[in-house]
């Protein structure tokens, strides 16, 4: 069996014996004579896996009781339509944009409501962090919406913004899991699970139950209000059951890997390696100001598109696959989620120096 090394944005490396584990398990779950595909969602074997899921998940985010979380699909980009049908009370929302993702979520607001552009990164392709110590908050305003690990260009929140009382919507999507989080200091926070989690086609929601209510916006779908899968547990209707059966897998996963705060340390180690390497060489230069950079995306470039071209191609006949960038940033992205493993980074940063030595 011969892996390579993934460094795609999602869908993205998962661990090994995650993976390992579903493949065994594949034909029969635990005696059942099944596979978890083939499982009825009303079964009471998967309303167990289902429900494990959650309470691991509870525990390594140390998510507190007035919180529902809510495994639901139509990734994170359907999360910026039912946010403000279901948050909008006032019809008005503060926007942060830093990046792709927030710029369609604060597209999509406008649909439904006056969404406010408080603060943007835009002038600089998005390659910094705005201060948001300070900001224009309109009083009426009914949440303040971020991007808070922005994926295409590799920055990420070391402070959250200062909302003036107002509630914090967080898309995490491409940081999840990957370092410990006050829950508390969001009122929604929800991100895709292709990046750090499991397969693609779950989004996981964690919302205060307060927001949860029956007064969302008139013509809202019965499947986009938050109170239809809160008051039916994630499965009103059939949920992604294979998804959520192997996230249920990753947070075991991360317990046993020492949780959250452990990851946090091994996502700096990795991180650091890879950002110290580029801070000296003479070819490759991160595109981040340096305090914003993010932990699991790394953007990069030699500042010739040729040689870029010629990067990626070598990586990959060398065993490092998907470091193409994304087309607004152009060269280079290592995405370094939790399960990449360092020695994937240490090589990697190996391949480069060899690379800069005979370019």
């Amino acid at each position: 069996m011969s892996r390579v090394y993934n460094f795609s944005a999602g869908p993205a490396v998962l661990p090994e014996e995650v993976l390992l584990e579903a493949a065994e398990e594949m034909l029969d779950y635990k005696g059942s004579g099944m596979s978890v595909m083939e499982m009825s969602h009303r079964s009471k074997v998967y309303d167990s896996i289902i429900k494990q899921a959650e309470a691991d998940l509870r525990e390594l985010m140390n998510i507190p009781d007035n919180y529902k979380v809510l495994f639901l699909q139509g990734g994170a980009s359907q999360q910026f339509a039912m946010i403000p049908m279901n948050l909008m009370k006032n019809k008005k929302a503060a926007y942060i944009v830093t990046g792709q993702w927030a710029k369609k979520a604060y597209q999509e607001a406008q649909i439904y409501g006056e969404a406010v552009k408080v603060a943007s990164s835009e002038d600089e392709t998005f390659s910094y962090i705005p201060d948001c110590s300070d900001l224009e908050i309109p009083e009426d305003a009914d949440y303040v919406y971020i991007c808070e690990n922005n994926t295409i260009y590799g920055t990420k929140y070391k402070t959250l913004p200062n909302t003036k009382g107002h509630t914090l919507v967080a898309d995490v999507s491409s940081c999840f899991l990957s370092e410990p989080v006050d829950v508390t200091k969001y009122g929604v926070i929800y991100g895709g699970v292709q990046k750090n989690i499991g397969p693609a086609g779950v989004v996981i929601v964690i919302i205060r139950e307060d927001l949860i209510t029956e007064d969302t916006l008139p013509g809202t779908p019965t499947m986009l209000k938050y109170k239809t899968h809160a008051d039916a547990d994630s499965l009103y209707n059939t949920p992604p059951a294979y998804g959520i059966y192997v996230c249920g897998k990753v947070f075991q996963w991360l317990k046993k890997m020492g949780g959250l705060e452990a990851m946090k340390q091994h996502n700096e180690e990795k991180a650091k390696i890879l950002y110290d390497f580029l801070d000296e060489s003479k070819m490759f230069k991160g595109t981040v100001r340096k305090e914003d950079r993010s932990l699991m995306n790394i953007p990069f470039v030699t500042g010739d598109k040729e040689l870029d071209a010629k990067f990626v191609k070598e990586a990959e006949a060398a065993g490092f696959v998907n470091l193409k960038g994304h087309r607004t940033v152009g060269g280079m992205r290592a995405s370094i989620y939790n399960a990449m493993p360092k020695e994937g980074v240490e090589k990697l940063v190996a391949f480069m120096k060899k690379f800069e030595e005979e370019n």
